[in-house]
């Protein structure tokens, strides 16, 4: 239930509709922004910055005070979970994550949980919700069981999540057996951060769209439902987003049947189609093509305007449809919240 206090996203996310929406943007926090580039170099890499609370937390408001956004994404990774659960993790230079040791072979006897990784990030989201103007919500976040999974079982990010899946067709049980485990370390994980302060959570399945329709059931709506379920029991009253990027028809079903309050639509969703096929009244965030937030001008007007129109009448957080890109220009950013905040 919406109440006058509520800042405008969680507003929203509560099923009222805000003319302009509320805008918050998926990797607003990170490097396009040159005061994040500086802030990186003097820490010397990612999870220095990620697990020290103070840097973690400046990074989190930097886009807040250039911006004015209406909402605050916790600064973090969604690979922590697996680290949290035993896995060694690097991101290199130049690269992306690596685990180690992979999972390929179905074994996961040696996996030691470290929950004590989880604390550095609840001190951050405890910062950043201390320090945020009251119109402003704080988001906390985690990785979905199936995404998770497939960076645990291949041992980096990969195209088709070959690893994964093969896994998952050849051993369902054992690869069951490690959804469940990421389950119960997300619960725990999204409700320390709720209870570090954090208004609203959002699961990121970046890799949902990679799954034929009965393995996105059971790797994908299942494992969510359950979360959902989970966190609904500890905490009813916190705003659940979830995000299968990629998930194209399949939207429906997961909006259906995961229990999720609101869901994030990727640029390839065509908005008009989402409104007509989600749920009445069900809030939807997105879903702006960041390769036309880089492209701005008459490109970015036509996009803009299109979205909002297609979800006028419907509850609505803009977003883009994934993360923003290295090399989108801090004026376009400038130029879409111009945008959003004149009338259709």
């Amino acid at each position: 239930m919406t109440i006058a206090s509520d800042p405008p996203l969680l507003a929203v996310l509560k099923g009222e509709h805000r003319d302009p929406p509320p805008v918050w943007l998926m990797r607003q926090a990170g490097r396009y922004l040159p005061e994040y580039r500086a802030l990186r170099a003097e820490k010397g890499g990612f999870l220095e910055l990620v697990y020290d609370s103070d840097a973690a937390c400046e990074v989190t408001l930097q886009p807040l005070r250039r911006f004015g956004m209406d909402g605050a994404i916790l600064f973090s990774d969604i690979l922590i979970v697996p680290h949290a659960m035993g896995q060694n993790l690097t991101f290199g230079v130049g690269e992306g994550p690596h685990l180690s040791p992979a999972l390929s072979d179905g074994d996961f006897s040696h996996l030691t949980p470290e929950p004590g990784h989880l604390a550095k990030i609840y001190e951050t989201v405890t910062k950043v919700r201390a320090a945020l103007d009251p119109k402003v919500t704080m988001l906390g976040f985690a990785g979905s069981p199936w995404t998770i999974a497939t960076y645990m079982v291949a041992g980096q990010g990969s195209k088709d999540q070959s690893e994964a899946r093969r896994l998952a067709y050849r051993d369902p049980q054992a690869f069951q057996a490690l959804i469940d485990r990421i389950v119960t370390v997300t619960v725990d994980y999204l409700s320390g951060q709720i209870n570090a302060g954090a208004q609203a959570v959002q699961l990121f399945d970046s890799w949902a769209g990679s799954l034929s329709p009965a393995q996105f059931e059971r790797w994908v709506i299942a494992p969510t439902a359950d979360i959902v379920s989970r966190l609904m029991q500890l905490h009813g009253d916190v705003p659940i987003i979830g995000f299968p990027k990629g998930a194209g028809a399949k939207l429906a079903a997961y909006a259906a049947e995961t229990g999720v309050d609101a869901v994030g639509l990727d640029e390839t969703i065509d908005p008009v189609w989402a409104d007509m096929m989600l749920p009445v009244g069900m809030p939807v965030q997105g879903n702006l093509d960041p390769l036309a937030l880089i492209a701005g001008g008459d490109a970015l007007k036509t996009a803009v305007t299109r979205i909002r129109a297609a979800f006028d009448s419907r509850p609505h957080i803009f977003n883009l449809g994934h993360g923003i890109v290295l090399d989108t220009p801090v004026d376009h950013v400038e130029e879409l919240l111009d945008l959003l905040h004149k009338p259709l």
